[in-house]
């Protein structure tokens, strides 16, 4: 599997579009906002998978303990369900390399 340093370069207008159409029903990217159905997002770089504070992890996540960052979020938005097996994230993945790409710049810039 092609890994984020194959990655195209991402584009931050295009990962803001595709946040707004397929994340922001269940998350929040701005830090100090509230959670939904999915954690807030804020701070998520460098943060331990199943640590924000106040949201109700599976058990899956919180004991997969992956740091997220770049490559981890780009296997990660793949394919959810295979990467953390038991998350209760629903949402299917993003197939194409460029959109992972692009909401990955999208996320470094509205969650820092």
């Amino acid at each position: 599997m092609a890994t984020f340093a194959d990655a195209p370069p991402g584009n931050v207008a295009a990962g803001e579009k595709i946040f707004k159409t397929k994340c922001a029903q269940c998350h929040v990217a701005e830090p100090g906002g509230g959670h939904k159905q999915g954690p807030n997002l804020g701070g998520i770089f460098g943060r331990q998978s199943g640590q924000a504070a106040g949201f109700a992890y599976s058990k899956a996540n919180k004991d997969k303990a992956v740091i997220w960052g770049e490559d981890t979020l780009y296997e990660y938005l793949l394919n959810p369900k295979k990467y953390i097996p038991g998350t209760k994230m629903v949402f299917a993945g993003l197939k194409k390399p460029e959109e992972r790409a692009n909401l990955i710049a999208y996320l470094k810039q509205a969650t820092a």
